[in-house]
């Protein structure tokens, strides 16, 4: 009786030992959800949309890989464009997850077609941070921006308020909407603040479009068509970025227009800025860049140590999931405004904007 009780307290013994050997191996590879390993070597995956929009090579990539490289010094960010194509983005995400990446820092093309990236890297365990852009899916980690409709309430306020000032009469004619890619969540957003202020402003609008993959030669094709059609009864521009804003510039040199009407844009791009300081272009919308690709960058090293970031604040998905969310606050910039935003906070320098063409615009302005 003694043995057998012996065997039967050794067999116990052996079977909690694997059980909890068992239960240590499903907790390194899940780690409550998402991969663990050793945090401070992980691999972080960041995807970002296309290479059109100058910025994600300018700057959310460097942005990113700096902060990622204080913040963890041998953790490897795995990068991939995808060129404004999702599938290839969809691709992309696939391999960086067999390549074992503990977080996916995810700028969608396509915001729907994202959805099934986040529910592959779900399955697993591995968080998705949705960049920039929101992802239509309630399985995100978190989400990281600005405060899109007010991106297009600064847009249009600033157009608005620059037809009245330059006594301009909602009887003259209306203002063209050149809008972002129909596949981006930001485009509708900036598209229903900008819409929040034209549409009560008592100036009409006498055509928009949205432009596929945010693509300037499609966006010029069409202004061209619109200059053919409303002629001088275009009395400004909304430009849902600097590049929609440069292209409908383009078409209206193109076909003659003098003076040309105020236009808009975002993103603060370098061409942009020269294109105010010339009066081409009448504003941007700075977005402090560096601050939402540090931010998306600590707390991808947040998750894969573990800790649990605390938003700032919720943000719904058009499917009504509500994601934990860090929002930035975007600011106009017109010529009058160069030095106090994008300047002082070293987004360019002055000799990277007054380069010889613009060197006399610059010296007006002030710019040394």
């Amino acid at each position: 009786m003694m043995r057998q009780a012996a065997r039967a307290v050794a067999l116990l013994v052996t079977v909690l030992t694997t059980a909890t050997l068992l239960v240590g191996c499903e907790n390194a590879v899940t780690g409550g959800g998402r991969p663990v390993g050793d945090p401070d070597s992980a691999k972080i995956g960041l995807l970002l949309p296309d290479s059109v929009t100058a910025r994600y090579e300018s700057a959310d990539r460097p942005y990113f890989e700096a902060r990622i490289g204080e913040l963890c010094r041998d953790c490897e960010v795995l990068y991939a464009n995808a060129d404004g194509d999702a599938a290839k983005q969809q691709q992309q995400a696939e391999s960086m997850l067999t390549q074992g990446v503990s977080v996916l820092v995810l700028d969608p093309f396509d915001d729907k077609a994202a959805v099934s990236i986040v529910a592959e890297a779900k399955a697993q365990g591995v968080p998705v941070i949705s960049y920039d852009r929101l992802i239509d899916s309630p399985d995100l980690a978190y989400y990281i921006s600005f405060d899109n409709e007010r991106v297009g309430e600064l847009q249009a306020t600033a157009l608005v308020e620059r037809l009245s000032d330059e006594g301009v009469s909602p009887h003259a004619g209306g203002i063209l909407m050149v809008n972002g890619s129909p596949t981006d969540n930001n485009a509708s957003e900036f598209k229903l603040g900008a819409h929040t202020i034209i549409d009560a402003s008592g100036y009409r609008i006498l055509a928009e479009a949205d432009t596929p993959g945010w693509d300037p030669g499609k966006a010029q094709d069409w202004v061209s068509g619109q200059i053919t059609q409303f002629g001088d009864r275009i009395i400004g521009v909304y430009g849902a970025n600097d590049q929609m804003g440069g292209a409908a510039i383009s078409a209206l040199k193109a076909a003659g227009v003098k003076p040309l009407p105020p236009v808009t844009g975002q993103d603060a791009e370098l061409a942009g800025i020269q294109r105010i300081l010339i009066g081409d272009q009448y504003m941007t919308v700075y977005k402090a860049l560096k601050s939402e690709a540090y931010k998306a960058a600590e707390i991808a090293v947040d998750l894969i140590n573990g800790r649990t970031p605390t938003a700032g604040t919720r943000v719904r998905t058009s499917a009504g999931a509500n994601i934990a969310s860090f929002l930035l606050s975007p600011e106009p910039v017109t010529a009058d405004t160069i030095e106090s935003t994008v300047i002082a906070d070293g987004f360019y320098s002055v000799d990277q904007i007054c380069t010889a063409e613009y060197a006399s615009a610059c010296e007006a302005l002030g710019l040394r």
